[in-house]
């Protein structure tokens, strides 16, 4: 009688444009506001694509919540006393999902495509210290290096360094093959993305039959398919509506901090910019604690570099301060007594560094600094503003290791650095050299309490905080926690 009653059930609601998968045992619906423009892993660049994909593929290690390098494709692995050369022992019998068994051939494949600049990989920064790297045996790869890195197995957790079967390559971006605990099912542009459970997965099977990635590019929508039920979860939830959605008792808000950071750039290709005392001029002038109210209504930190404040490696030395008399005495001593005139470029849809600069615009009018905000669509703002103008509100999300959260930005070969502020200091290139062949845990902090010593005293922009990653969830969601890194991490998860 009662799969009877179901049955009819079904039909009734089906009749009211309510598909039977919607009731499936263990689905779950996740809102997300952007829509994705691949499933390829080393050619993703948004984090909506890095969810999905978090979920399909996997890499030969796996960052914790602590960002620490644990065992993923990759059992074990071993490195040598120079720190050049690291060995990963694969797990043997995993298979992707097409069925064929994951290979040590499968990861050389990958490594060399994510290192090819055709791939356009923005991953393929952080593997340039890569010498070589070989199959030693069907199950064991052997990376050479070209310097000492400490934290090579960090890197290998990066968002695009997943594994693809090598034969799938030029089928990745719309059919996606991995080895990960939901294998691909559908992606419909602008509509929702489509994962079920791989029963076969070396983890262990999840307890979710389906996620459904719901594309909803409407802030107050996706608050509402949550609050009235329609969907189960709303990752990266508008700061807007947080403490809205804490006063509702259906729903648990779930914040974790992280090392994402927006920045006020200073291009020292452009004056006055080339001087360095109106990069610390305006540093000066810029109230990071007040940022933090204003920009990201309070969820978040105020840092002075990438490295953020629950990081064990943070200066907590340095003071986060303002000082407007200083700031001026150095804008004088510059030659700009009154100040000056500059357009201030902020990305048009990214709220947080909208927001941003309009603070900025208000606390440097303290300093006689007239900042002009001009507001540009993304697509245009990547292509004609990052690394080309003068003055401009940018920002980044967390990286895997603390190399690669600053070695990019602040060294004067790193490829953020070339492309962003354009900054040189001989002393941070020596610094950060330094820090990739630390031995210990002691000399890296030695080393990285320098590096933000000089990011402050020679400041190529205002890194003013980093901000929390907060999702909020249905109370029938079960074992969900947010990740530093942003993904979905729905393994352990079960919906009652």
């Amino acid at each position: 009688m009662r799969r009877m009653l179901w049955g009819l059930l079904v039909i009734a609601l089906a009749a009211f444009g309510f598909a039977p998968s919607t009731f499936a045992a263990g689905t779950l619906t996740a809102a997300v506001g952007s829509d994705l423009n691949t499933l390829d892993p080393h050619k993703a660049k948004i984090g909506e694509e890095y969810i999905v994909l978090y979920m399909v593929y996997n890499g030969l290690t796996v960052l914790d919540r602590q960002m620490r390098a644990q065992p993923d494709l990759a059992e074990k692995w071993e490195k040598s006393d120079d720190l050049k050369t690291w060995t990963f022992h694969l797990r043997k019998g995993v298979k992707f999902h097409d069925g064929r068994e994951l290979e040590a051939s499968d990861v050389v494949a990958n490594m060399e495509r994510i290192a090819d600049k055709a791939t356009a990989s923005v991953a393929r920064v952080n593997l340039l210290v890569v010498d070589k790297v070989e199959a030693v045996d069907k199950y064991t790869v052997r990376f050479t290096l070209k310097v000492p890195y400490s934290t090579f197995a960090e890197l290998l957790g990066e968002r695009q360094v997943k594994i693809i079967p090598k034969d799938k390559f030029d089928t990745a971006a719309k059919n996606p093959i991995g080895t990960g605990p939901f294998t691909f099912k559908s992606w419909t542009p602008s509509d929702k993305v489509e994962v079920v459970k791989n029963p076969g997965y070396f983890g262990g099977a999840s307890a979710l039959d389906m996620v459904v990635i719901k594309i909803m590019k409407e802030e107050a929508a996706r608050v509402a398919a949550l609050e009235a039920g329609q969907v189960d979860l709303l990752w990266a939830a508008p700061l807007e509506s947080i403490e809205k959605l804490k006063k509702n008792a259906d729903i648990t808000v779930d914040s974790v901090p992280t090392s994402s950071w927006d920045a006020l750039v200073m291009n020292g290709t452009h004056k006055p910019f080339d001087d360095i005392r109106v990069r610390q001029a305006v540093a000066l002038a810029i109230d990071k604690a007040q940022l933090v109210e204003f920009s990201l209504y309070g969820h978040g930190t105020p840092t002075h570099s990438p490295i953020p404040p629950v990081s064990p490696y943070f200066n907590k030395s340095i003071p986060i301060k303002t000082d407007i008399p200083k700031a001026k005495k150095l804008l004088a001593e510059a030659g700009l007594p009154n100040g000056f005139s500059v357009t201030l470029y902020v990305p048009a849809g990214r709220p947080t560094r909208e927001r941003y600069g309009v603070a900025a615009q208000q606390m440097l009018k303290e300093i006689g600094v007239k900042a002009e905000i001009q507001r540009v669509p993304w697509d245009k703002f990547v292509a004609d503003i990052e690394g080309k103008e003068a003055f401009y509100v940018d920002g980044f999300f967390s990286r895997p290791t603390i190399d690669t959260a600053t070695y990019p930005w602040y060294h004067s070969s790193g490829s953020w650095n070339t492309t962003l502020w354009n900054y040189k200091n001989p002393e941070m290139d020596k610094v950060l050299d330094a820090a990739r062949g630390a031995k210990t845990e002691a000399e890296l902090a030695k080393i990285l309490e320098r590096f933000q010593e000089i990011a402050v005293n020679d400041s190529p922009g205002v890194v003013g905080f980093v901000w929390n990653h907060i999702c909020a969830y249905r109370k029938k969601v079960k074992g969900f926690s947010s990740h530093p890194m942003m993904w979905l991490d729905v393994r352990g998860v079960t919906v009652q």
